[in-house]
């Protein structure tokens, strides 16, 4: 498969899998052992092409993203009294902004292990299994009474520190904070919700990084710069649809068919790990 239509291939398998709770890190990774591909796409890879998801997000929920923006600077620089609404959208500003601190200071310290350790097959097919089954449990016990409106500053920080464990690719940064909304009692849909927007700043800084780096390297090694940015194009694309889909989906149905999936995936990587079909 040549290099170009693996990306095309990427960018895809990114545009489906990044909302959903089952780990867009994970997939891509899993998917240069497949047959025809020519190896792993790498953090870097991974990282920008989120660029692509987070870009749908941010203009699916444009109007929810201006009106938090627009009562956070009210309130906080031009210091405009608020009505109870407008506060609401501004404390959910603040809790977006620390409720990033926690990835973003751990994605800088450890973004050397994270390209490098995290990439083992053993460990992120360990995780899929794991985190699925706690993202069962959560959903499971979840009392369903809390709306965004609800979101303290203790549940926001706690939000922010699930969002971190998305660090290892398998956990999931859907799964991870939905799983934590849901022990805490959100409906799924507040929950998946907070989800997208709590991952904008994470996922753009981490994107920008690498982006950054990406345009004064000569590494040509796995995929080019417009082989990327190509899959970043189409995961736009095809995350947008996801994004529109999935928020009707949670409205009627469980998380439950993305656990069973976490868990058989991981379990078959597992079983093909042992018995040395592919390289962990």
């Amino acid at each position: 498969m040549s290099h170009l239509f693996e990306s095309v291939f990427l960018g895809i398998l990114q545009g489906l899998t990044e909302f959903l709770p089952i780990s867009s890190s994970a997939h891509l990774r899993i998917a240069g052992e497949l047959p025809g591909m020519t190896q792993d796409p790498g953090a870097r890879f991974s990282a920008i092409t989120q660029i692509g998801t987070e870009l749908a997000v941010l203009i699916f929920f444009r109007n929810d993203i201006k009106r938090i923006i627009f009562a956070w600077f009210s309130q906080t620089l031009l210091r405009k009294e608020l009505n109870q609404d407008q506060k609401s959208l501004a404390r959910m500003g603040w809790l977006i902004i620390v409720g990033s601190l926690p990835i973003g200071i751990l994605g800088y310290l450890g973004k050397d292990i994270i390209a490098n350790d995290f990439r083992s097959l053993w460990l992120i097919a360990s995780v899929m299994i794991i985190f699925g089954l706690i993202l069962g449990w959560a959903d499971n016990v979840a009392k369903n009474t809390r709306n965004l409106d609800d979101l303290t500053n203790k549940h926001g920080l706690l939000y922010g520190v699930a969002q971190s464990l998305a660090l290892i690719p398998g956990v999931s940064r859907s799964g991870a904070t939905i799983a934590m909304g849901r022990y805490l009692g959100y409906t799924r849909e507040a929950a998946l919700r907070y989800s997208f927007l709590l991952a904008l700043p994470a996922v753009f800084g981490s994107g920008l990084y690498e982006l950054k780096d990406a345009l004064g390297s000569t590494d040509t090694n796995v995929f080019t710069l417009s082989e990327t940015l190509l899959a970043t194009v189409i995961a736009f694309i095809i995350g947008y649809a996801v994004i529109a889909w999935l928020l009707k989906y949670v409205t009627t149905k469980s998380f439950r068919p993305f656990i069973i999936y976490r868990i058989v995936l991981g379990s078959v990587v597992l079983a093909l790990l042992i018995a040395g079909v592919i390289n962990p």
